[in-house]
């Protein structure tokens, strides 16, 4: 139902011209270089963390560096609150420009910095910018999809986005061999405005009708519905368990390979073989989740999660902290591809009920989330020095809280947390989660 009722919706976008109407595979092409905005701004600039400790006269094995992840999730999680009102006011496209704007300004302004209180701040801002982006995507991808099919459509956008971390660390280590250091920052711009001029070929998705007024009244009831909305909030905690989980490998990566496993010329390579394995689960995940139904995907995920923590527990438990890198990596590895099924699955399943305002919702939800993770995934992070030790409890902390919180959800136990006589907010967005919810 989903994929052909976006067919159809392909033909009829809202006040476009039909020379600028992207088709399906172009459009999900676009959107992930735009959720790609999020990641060139992380993965890029690996590779120049011991040239940033150099530069601030930080200590070589100074877990600061990790900060320069964390703030920019934070400027992630606060700009999508902006962001989400003004993308169901403006429309998709006024919003992307803004967001690419301010992430232009916050990648230039860091490429010029002297200190690193002010490259923070700049991160900060960068993040600010990116938001926007996260907050388009996603906004239109609900707008062009329902139920199953978005999360099929959410996992074919995140196949490609995760193409960016398998390159991204390789790139930045060559911009770093030829050029400064801060040259890393300057291509990130330059992505940027190649991306707004690739736009000017995007419809807007946002149906008239479906704009709401930018009032504090108006934003702050559609803010009230959503938390309040048991399947979104039960589900968007679950996923800032999963993105703590994320936050944590992408701020200690760099120090793990290079420093605890001393791979520090093989750490682009490592990287990006990782971002292959999250590729990989993200085309299988597209592929198998219309059949199989979100929650048993979901189930099947958690189960393969909880093995590798239990592998990778008993590993670290054997080698005193400093396991063998050829077993402990494949092992992360695995991990972390199961996060692409949980995040794409339970972020589609929190938004099936917020078709009428989606861009809030994905606001509200994607800043609880990404705030949550960052403030999670630094403070494991930070722990992170000369043992892989407190990666791998950190990690399984978060998916023992991740599965705890889906049973709890789907038990109707977070709804002791809500009002009992909520209302879905779209009704039927219901009808296609009970469709799309087989159990194992």
């Amino acid at each position: 139902m989903g994929i052909a009722h976006t067919t159809a919706d392909a033909q009829t976008h809202y006040g476009a011209d039909a020379e600028h109407r992207m088709g399906r595979k172009e459009l999900l092409v676009f959107l992930s270089a735009t959720m790609a905005f999020i990641a060139v701004g992380l993965d890029l600039m690996l590779p120049a963390f011991d040239e940033i400790r150099a530069d601030f006269g930080l200590d070589e094995l100074s877990t600061e560096t990790s900060r320069v992840i964390t703030v920019y999730m934070l400027g992630l999680a606060f700009g999508q609150l902006f962001f989400g009102p003004l993308a169901d006011r403006y429309g998709r496209k006024k919003t992307l420009y803004i967001g690419a704007t301010i992430f232009v300004f916050g990648a230039a302004a860091s490429a010029l910095v002297g200190t690193f209180e002010l490259l923070l701040v700049m991160r900060f801002i960068w993040g600010l910018g990116a938001a926007g982006a996260r907050i388009v995507a996603t906004s239109i991808i609900r707008d062009r999809f329902e139920g199953a099919s978005m999360a099929s459509a959410m996992s074919s956008v995140m196949a490609v986005f995760v193409m960016v971390p398998v390159f991204a660390p390789s790139l930045g280590a060559g911009l770093i061999a030829v050029l400064p250091w801060r040259s890393v920052f300057w291509f990130c711009a330059i992505f940027a405005i190649v991306v707004v001029l690739w736009s000017t070929r995007l419809s807007e998705t946002l149906d008239p009708a479906n704009r709401r007024e930018l009032r504090p009244a108006v934003i702050a009831g559609g803010y009230w519905q959503i938390a309040r909305t048991k399947i979104t909030f039960g589900y968007t905690v679950a996923t800032l368990f999963v993105q703590a989980s994320f936050t944590t490998y992408l701020a200690s990566s760099e120090l793990v390979v290079s420093n605890i496993f001393d791979r520090e010329a093989q750490f682009p390579v490592v990287f990006g073989a990782v971002a292959i394995l999250f590729g990989i689960a993200s085309l299988i995940n597209a592929s198998v989740v219309e059949r199989l139904g979100i929650d048993r995907v979901v189930n099947r995920a958690l189960a393969v999660a909880g093995s590798a923590i239990a592998l990778l527990i008993l590993l670290v438990l054997v080698s005193t902290g400093t396991p063998n890198f050829w077993i402990f990596m494949p092992l992360l590895g695995l991990l972390l591809s199961t996060f692409m099924f949980l995040m794409a699955n339970l972020s589609s399943a929190a938004m099936i009920p917020l078709g009428k305002i989606a861009g809030s919702g994905t606001a509200l939800t994607g800043a609880f989330r990404t705030a949550g993770g960052a403030v999670l995934g630094g403070a494991i992070s930070e722990q992170i020095n000369t043992s892989v030790t407190p990666l791998v409890i950190g990690m399984a902390v978060m998916v023992s809280c991740c599965a705890a919180t889906v049973w709890l959800t789907r038990q109707g136990g977070i709804g002791g947390l809500l009002r009992s006589n909520e209302r879905p907010i779209d009704s039927l967005g219901e009808e296609h989660l009970a469709a799309g919810a087989g159990q194992d």
